[in-house]
């Protein structure tokens, strides 16, 4: 299933969301100008989880650590993978960042993608591989999304064999059995020495993102229900 588009315009001009939507495009352009060296650039600044556990008891302090939590949600390992990353950020993102306002929103993107890879690393502990994407973070906006706007609708591509068909899903629908997918998908991928040694998608990331997202989401509707009237 794609996602092409929502029923939910937003009230506000998304900076924040067509600003990170341009660094994930400049950050890919550059990559393509690397060349071989791009293998050190996704080691550098890409999540490796066993690099991360084995320097952790002497480098806790460092702040270098630390780093690539913050810089692999910029990185992306192909068009596709931008390109889907991308068009979930510029369907979703706009209503959650109307919704939060703009810096709370850029806040709340930089924390989903940190709670997207702490979960990447902590169940894929031992993986030599690097893990890149802006997947996990958008998972969380999607997260919150389906919180404060589970009766918008999605129009979704969904391909039948040799048929296409064009169908609007309530956004709780869509984005919850996205989810059991990810979860499911999780699951079965715990322990799989191929997960370890050859990649492939960081589904404890989205798992990570989202559920972050969702937390966030209640969070701030239980208070804005608290939050006092204002008499005029």
């Amino acid at each position: 299933m794609i996602p092409l588009r929502d029923n939910n315009p937003s009230r506000t001009v998304p900076f924040v969301t067509f600003t990170l939507i341009g660094i994930n495009l400049a950050v890919f352009i550059y990559q393509l100008l690397l060349g071989e060296r791009l293998g050190g650039f996704y080691a550098a600044f890409g999540i490796v989880p066993r690099q991360f556990f084995g320097a952790l008891p002497s480098h806790f302090f460092d702040p270098g650590l630390y780093l690539p939590f913050l810089t692999s949600p910029f990185l992306h390992g192909g068009f596709l993978h931008l390109g889907g990353n991308m068009l979930c950020l510029w369907i979703f993102g706009d209503n959650v960042e109307d919704r939060l306002g703009h810096f709370r929103y850029l806040f709340f993107y930089l924390g989903a993608g940190l709670a997207a890879g702490a979960a990447h690393t902590v169940v894929n502990a031992g993986s030599p591989l690097p893990s890149i994407g802006a997947s996990g973070a958008i998972a969380g906006v999607m997260g919150a999304y389906v919180v404060w706007f589970p009766r918008a609708r999605v129009l979704t591509l969904i391909p039948i064999f040799i048929f296409i068909q064009f169908v609007e899903i309530p956004a709780v629908f869509y984005l919850g059995f996205w989810f059991l997918m990810q979860f499911f998908s999780g699951a079965l991928s715990l322990g799989d020495a191929q997960t370890y040694q050859q990649g492939g998608v960081a589904w404890w990331a989205h798992i990570g993102g989202f559920a972050f997202g969702l937390a966030a989401g209640f969070l701030v509707r239980v208070r804005e229900r608290r939050r006092p009237f204002s008499w005029r």
